[in-house]
C-alpha cells in the first residue's frame, strides 16, 4: 500500500503518542531505598523481639540463681581431732574465730590449746581451797560461769578471752609460729589479720570468792548473769544433795577507788518436789535470765516450773509429764531468747515447749507447756544440749558419741557427726559463737572441731511456705518478719503474708477500677458526642503518666487521714454517686425531647460532673448523720466490735443485690406488660413512670435488705472480723482509691480502643433491627470486643499486682493474712523495695527477697498465661460473627 503524506503523518503522531504514554506510565519496580528500609524494619523489629524475650529469660534465670542457693545444704569446711593430755573437763569455752579454747576441770586446773593445731599452750592451777565442784552452769555466751562444791558453796568465775589489737610493728619478735597464721606469746595468740596487724586473744580463767548456800553438796545448778558493768547481778539456782532447790540473787558492789568488791547474796527456797519415787533424782535445772521462772527436771519424766518473780514467795506454777511413763528426762536448756525450752531424753527424744497462755489452764500463772515441735530423735539418751549464741539452732550429744546440729525453727538437722576416742567418756560440748562450728572436749583428752558453713539454714520450704509454730505464738502460722532490735529474734521468712498481701491489694484495686473504666469505656465509645470523646480519652491518657511516687504521698499524707476522719461519709459515697447518677438519668428522660437533643454532648457531660459533686456534697453533708443512725456515731469503735451487731453493714451491702433481687421478680411477672406501657407514653411522662419504678424498688430494697440482714443477725452472722474489722488508717481501702485511680487509665484506653475497633456494620444492623443503643453496647459491642476488653482488665491487673511505690506507702506495711478492708498489707513488690537496700548481700534475707521477686515474676507469667488462654476463647467467639 502505498503511503501518503496524510497517512505518514497520523503514523507519526501515532508514534509519538505512544512514546508519551510510555514516557507517563509509573515504574511499578519497588525502589531499592523502600527495599531497604523495610528490610531494617524487619530486623530491628525481630532483633527487639528476640531481645525482649532475652531479657525476660535472662531475669528470670538471674532471678532463679540468686535464689536456689537457699536450698542448698550446708557445708562441712573442716574436721580436726586433736589429742590433748587428759583432764576432767568441767567447762569448755572458745572464741569466736576458732583460734583458742580453754578448758576448766573440777578440781580446778585450766589449760588453753590452740584449735587448729591442738597445740596446748599453758596450764594454771586456779584456787578452789582443795574443793571439787559438782555442778557447772554459765551464761549463753560461756564467758561468766557458776561452780557448785560439795561443801554446798559456789564460785562465780569468769573463763573468756581478753581480744586486743597489735600492730604489726609492735609484735613480739620472739613470738613462736604455730601455723601460717597463728602465733604464740606470753599465754598470748597473735592471729595475723587482712591489714598486717594482729589480733591478739590472750585466755584466761578467774573465780571470786566462794558464796555459802547449802550445808549439802550442790548436785544441779543453773545461772544468769546481769545488771551493768559497775553494779552487776547474778542470779541461780541450786539444788543440793538432800533434794532442797533455791533460787538466790548475788549483787556486787565494787568500789571504784581501790577496785575492791563485795558480795551481797539473798537465797529462797522453792517449796518442795511433790513425792518422787525413790531413787529419783533431779537431772537438770534452768533459771530464766529476768530470775522470774525456774524449771526442774527429774529423772522420772516429769518437769516443775516455779513462778518467782516474788523471790520472797516463789511458787510451783505447773508440773507435768513431758514424755510417755518410764521415759526420763536427760537434758535441759533455753534456746537463744529463753522463749522455747528444748527437753532431751533417754530415748533420744528431743522436743521444744512454749510457755503460753491458755483459757482454762490450771496453773497458777495461767500459762501451760505446750510441745510446739518434736524434732528428729537421735537414738540414744541425750545428755547434752547446747544453744547457738546467734541464732535458733543447737547442738545435741547422745550417750553413743553422736553430735547433731540443728536448727530448731526449720525443724531440720543440719550436720551429724561422731566423737572420736571413748564415747562414754565425760565430755562438754558447745557452738563455736559464729554458729559456724562446733567443739567436743572429753576427759581422756580427746578433742573434736568441727566447722561448717550453715548457709541459709532458717530457710526451708516449709519456712517459706508452711506453717511454723513461732515462738510467742499461740499456734502454727504464716508470718513475716526478718530482723528486730535483739539479737535473740527468731527470723521468720514466711511468703505467704507476702503473696496474700499482694493478691488483696488487686483485688480491692480491681474492685474500685474495673467497674468505673470499663463503665467509663462504654460511655465515651457508644453515647458521648465526637468532641466530647475527643477531649476526655487524651485526658485519661495524661492520667497514665501521674509518677506513683506522687499518688502514694497524696494517699499516705492526704487521703488516708482524710478517710479516717471521713469514714462514715466515705461509705455513703459508695451508694450517693450510683444512686445520684440514676436520679440524673431519670430527670433527664423526663426532659422534652428538643431540649434533651441542643444539651447533648459537653453540656449533658458537664451536668454529670455537676450530679456527681451534688452527690459528694450531700455524703459529706449527711455523713455524721448516717453515722449516727447506723453505728452510734462512732463506726471505728462499732467495727473493732466494742458495741453494736453487724446488722447495719449487712444492711448497706445486701442493698445492691436486694434491689437486683426485686428487679429480677418485677421483671419476670409483670415486665412485659410494664414495657407495653412504657411504649405507650411519649418521652416525658415514660420518664415519669420509670421514675416512680426506681423510687419503688429502691425502697423495695431496703425493706429486703434490712430483712435479711436482721434475720442473718438472728443466725449468729457478724462480719466484723472477716472482711471488716479493726480500722487502721492506712488500709487496704486507701489503697483500693488510689491504685485503682492509677489503673484505671490503662483499663480504660485500652477497652474503649476495643470497643471502637468493631465493624461499623454489627453497630448498624443492631440499631436497624430496633435495638436501642445501650442493648447494641452490651449484647453486641461488648461481646465482639472481649477479648480486648478482658485483655485490657488483665494488663490493668498485671500493673496492680507489680505496683510498688503506692503500696509501700499507703499500706502501713504490715505483713498480716486478713482481708479486713480496714487493715493493712505487705506485697511482694513492697517489700523488695522496704528491705532490699538493708538486707547483706548473699545473706538469708537477700536470697529470700530474690526469691520473693522470682515470685512475683511467675505469679504476673501465670496470671498471663492464663489470660492469653481466655482472650484467644473470646477472640474465636468474635470472629465467629
Amino acid at each position: 500500500m502505498a503511503t501518503t503524506p496524510e497517512t505518514a503523518g497520523n503514523e507519526g503522531d501515532r508514534s509519538a503518542a505512544r512514546r508519551a504514554a510510555r514516557a507517563h506510565v509509573r515504574d511499578k519496580r519497588t525502589r531499592l531505598s523502600v527495599v531497604f528500609g523495610e528490610r531494617i524494619a524487619q530486623w530491628s523489629i525481630t532483633i527487639g523481639g528476640l531481645m525482649v524475650i532475652i531479657a525476660v529469660v535472662g531475669i528470670m534465670v538471674f532471678l532463679v540463681r540468686v535464689a536456689v542457693p537457699l536450698f542448698a545444704p550446708g557445708e562441712i569446711t573442716r574436721t580436726l581431732t586433736h589429742s590433748l593430755p587428759a583432764q576432767e573437763v568441767a567447762w569448755v569455752n572458745a572464741d569466736e574465730w576458732q583460734t583458742t579454747a580453754i578448758r576448766v576441770s573440777a578440781d580446778g586446773r585450766a589449760s588453753a590449746f590452740h584449735v587448729p593445731t591442738g597445740r596446748l599452750l599453758f596450764t594454771s592451777e586456779l584456787d578452789f581451797d582443795g574443793l571439787r565442784a559438782t555442778a557447772v552452769a554459765g551464761t549463753l555466751q560461756r564467758n561468766q560461769v557458776i561452780f557448785g562444791f560439795e561443801d554446798g558453796t559456789v564460785r562465780f568465775g569468769e573463763v573468756g578471752f581478753e581480744v586486743t589489737t597489735t600492730a604489726e610493728r609492735n609484735a613480739p619478735s620472739a613470738r613462736e609460729a604455730l601455723h601460717d597464721r597463728d602465733f604464740y606469746f606470753d599465754r598470748r595468740i597473735f592471729s595475723k589479720v587482712l591489714t598486717g596487724d594482729y589480733r591478739t586473744i590472750r585466755p584466761f580463767a578467774e573465780f571470786q570468792d566462794p558464796v555459802a548456800i547449802s550445808e549439802h553438796a550442790i548436785v544441779a545448778i543453773d545461772y544468769r548473769a546481769s545488771g551493768s558493768v559497775e553494779r552487776p547481778r547474778f542470779s541461780f539456782i541450786t539444788v543440793d544433795a538432800v533434794g532442797i532447790a533455791r533460787v538466790s540473787v548475788t549483787t556486787v558492789q565494787r568500789n571504784l577507788m581501790t577496785g575492791q568488791e563485795t558480795l551481797r547474796t539473798t537465797t529462797s527456797e522453792l517449796p518442795e518436789l511433790p513425792q518422787l519415787p525413790e531413787g529419783t533424782v533431779v537431772t537438770a535445772v534452768l533459771l530464766s535470765a529476768g530470775g522470774d521462772r525456774a524449771i526442774i527436771a527429774t529423772g522420772a519424766g516429769m518437769i516443775y516450773r516455779y513462778d518467782v518473780r516474788d523471790a520472797n514467795q516463789p511458787v510451783l506454777a505447773e508440773q507435768r509429764r513431758v514424755f510417755a511413763d518410764g521415759v526420763a528426762v536427760t537434758a535441759l536448756n533455753f534456746l537463744n531468747g529463753e522463749q522455747a525450752l528444748v527437753v532431751g531424753s533417754d530415748r533420744g527424744d528431743v522436743d521444744v515447749f512454749f510457755r503460753l497462755l491458755r483459757e482454762g489452764a490450771t496453773t497458777t500463772d495461767g500459762r501451760e507447756l505446750v510441745r510446739a515441735r518434736v524434732h528428729e530423735p537421735q537414738g540414744a539418751a541425750i545428755v547434752e544440749i547446747t544453744p547457738s549464741q546467734r541464732d535458733k539452732s543447737l547442738v545435741t550429744r547422745d550417750a553413743d558419741g553422736g553430735v547433731w546440729i540443728r536448727h530448731s525453727t526449720a525443724d531440720r538437722v543440719l550436720f551429724q557427726f561422731e566423737r572420736s576416742g571413748t564415747a562414754r567418756a565425760d565430755a562438754v560440748t558447745m557452738m563455736f559463737p559464729r554458729a559456724d562450728g562446733a567443739l567436743l572436749v572429753a576427759d581422756d583428752g580427746t578433742a573434736d572441731v568441727w566447722s561448717f558453713e550453715p548457709r541459709h539454714s532458717a530457710a526451708t520450704l516449709r519456712t517459706l511456705f508452711g506453717r511454723v509454730w513461732y515462738e510467742g505464738y499461740d499456734a502454727p502460722t504464716w508470718a513475716w518478719q526478718s530482723t528486730a532490735a535483739t539479737d535473740d529474734f527468731e527470723p521468720k521468712y514466711s511468703l505467704v503474708p507476702l503473696i496474700f498481701g499482694t493478691l488483696k491489694a488487686t483485688v480491692y484495686a480491681m474492685l474500685f477500677a474495673v467497674p468505673i473504666a470499663l463503665m467509663g469505656a462504654i460511655y465515651t465509645s457508644e453515647f458521648v458526642h465526637r468532641s466530647v470523646r475527643a477531649t476526655v480519652k487524651p485526658v485519661m491518657e495524661m492520667m497514665e503518666s501521674l509518677p506513683t511516687v506522687v499518688l502514694g504521698f497524696l494517699a499516705a499524707l492526704v487521703l488516708a487521714p482524710f478517710v479516717e476522719e471521713w469514714i462514715a461519709a466515705v461509705l455513703l459515697a459508695f451508694f450517693a454517686l450510683p444512686v445520684g447518677l440514676m436520679l440524673g438519668a431519670f430527670l433527664w428522660q423526663m426532659l422534652p425531647a428538643q431540649l434533651a437533643l441542643r444539651l447533648d454532648g459537653v453540656p449533658k457531660f458537664a451536668l454529670m460532673f455537676v450530679t456527681i459533686g451534688l452527690a459528694a456534697a450531700f455524703a459529706y453533708r449527711v455523713g455524721p448523720i448516717f453515722e449516727l443512725v447506723l453505728f452510734d456515731g462512732d463506726f471505728k469503735a462499732w467495727v473493732n466490735g466494742d458495741f453494736g451487731t453487724g446488722t447495719p453493714f449487712m444492711f448497706l451491702i445486701l442493698i445492691p443485690l436486694s434491689y437486683l433481687a426485686v428487679s429480677f421478680v418485677f421483671y419476670r411477672q409483670v415486665g412485659h406488660v410494664f414495657r407495653d406501657r412504657m411504649r405507650s407514653l411519649d418521652r416525658p411522662a415514660a420518664g415519669r413512670l420509670d421514675f416512680v419504678r426506681y423510687i419503688a424498688f429502691f425502697g423495695a430494697a431496703l425493706v429486703l435488705a434490712y430483712a435479711v440482714a436482721s434475720f442473718l443477725t438472728l443466725l449468729g452472722f457478724d462480719p466484723r472480723g472477716g472482711v471488716i474489722d479493726t480500722y487502721a488508717q492506712r488500709n487496704a481501702l486507701v489503697v483500693g482509691f488510689v491504685m485503682g485511680f492509677a489503673i484505671i487509665p490503662n483499663i480504660y484506653t485500652l477497652a474503649e480502643d476495643a470497643l471502637n475497633s468493631v465493624p461499623a456494620h454489627l453497630r448498624a444492623g443492631s440499631l436497624a433491627c430496633g435495638a436501642t443503643p445501650w442493648q447494641t453496647a452490651m449484647w453486641v459491642i461488648l461481646p465482639t470486643a472481649a477479648s480486648g476488653v478482658f485483655s485490657a482488665v488483665m494488663i490493668g491487673m498485671g500493673r496492680a499486682v507489680g505496683e510498688t511505690m503506692i503500696v509501700v506507702m499507703a499500706t502501713g506495711n504490715t505483713p498480716i493474712l486478713d482481708w479486713n478492708i480496714f487493715a493493712g498489707l505487705r506485697t511482694l513488690s513492697a517489700n523488695i523495695a522496704v528491705e532490699l537496700p538493708e538486707a547483706v548481700k548473699d545473706g538469708t534475707n537477700y536470697r529470700v527477697l530474690f526469691l520473693c521477686a522470682l515470685t512475683l515474676f511467675i505469679m504476673t507469667f501465670v496470671i498471663n498465661t492464663f489470660a492469653e488462654l481466655i482472650r484467644q476463647r473470646f477472640r474465636k467467639r468474635a470472629f465467629q460473627l
